[in-house]
């Protein structure tokens, strides 16, 4: 059976890349079939790190956002978007022109949005606006970047996180712990993959140090072995 993952988030500098990089690394490392997609035409960052496994989209086209489903049922695997900004009605409108959700439910495919958020109110409005839309529709999994806040109290109190109402399709939330802001910053800097980032120690290619390494380490297992809970409850 195939998943598809949407990564996006209305709000710019969340870290929906971020997301996309930790998702694409960790089906990597549990050598899960994984193709992703990147559809910001702008700040391209999945295709930077993972070249190899990824292909560039255009959500004005879609003949170019078919690829999505093409791929879906090609192959049992795990295709990832990583969407850009405001990229919500383009979604919307292939969604819905072409019965997207329904067909997905025919052919036994999974949909998952990946929704990242930061602690700012306009997070917690366009998160509240798109889970009226979507939370009853496919999979939502919000991803709470501790990276670019620390009080998600907001957040967290929206009705469909509560999970109070048994009639209501819960929505799941995680932490993104924050990393090192430098180490972060050196990862960006060089290019580096997440594994790159945690293993590479050839003195004749740039690399993290000593320490950077296992901080990196430290992160991204963490980060995992709660993906893992998420990804094995869909």
């Amino acid at each position: 059976m195939s998943t598809i993952h949407f990564v996006g988030g209305e709000k710019g500098g969340v870290g929906k890349s971020v997301l996309s990089r930790l998702l694409s690394q960790y089906f990597l490392d549990k050598s899960q079939p994984y193709i992703g997609l990147d559809a910001d035409q702008s700040h391209p960052t999945l295709s930077r790190y993972y070249a190899d496994y990824t292909r560039n989209i255009n959500l004005d086209h879609f003949e170019s956002i078919d690829q999505i489903m093409e791929l879906a049922l090609e192959d049992d695997c795990n295709v990832l978007i990583d969407l850009p900004a405001q990229s919500e009605r383009f979604l919307d409108r292939w969604i819905e022109e072409n019965g997207v959700i329904d067909m997905c439910q025919e052919m036994d495919i999974k949909l998952v949005y990946w929704y990242a958020v930061d602690s700012g109110p306009d997070s917690v409005n366009l998160l509240d606006n798109f889970l009226s839309k979507y939370s009853q529709q496919l999979s939502v999994i919000v991803a709470k970047n501790q990276g670019r806040g620390t009080d998600f109290s907001n957040i967290e109190a929206l009705a469909p996180l509560q999970g109070f109402d048994p009639s209501v399709k819960p929505v799941a939330q995680f932490y993104i712990p924050a990393l090192h802001t430098s180490t972060m910053q050196k990862i960006e800097k060089l290019g580096l993959s997440f594994w790159a980032a945690a293993n590479l120690k050839d003195n004749d290619v740039p690399h993290l140090g000593l320490m950077e390494r296992q901080r990196a380490k430290v992160w991204v297992n963490k980060v995992q072995n709660t993906l893992e809970w998420l990804i094995n409850g869909l």
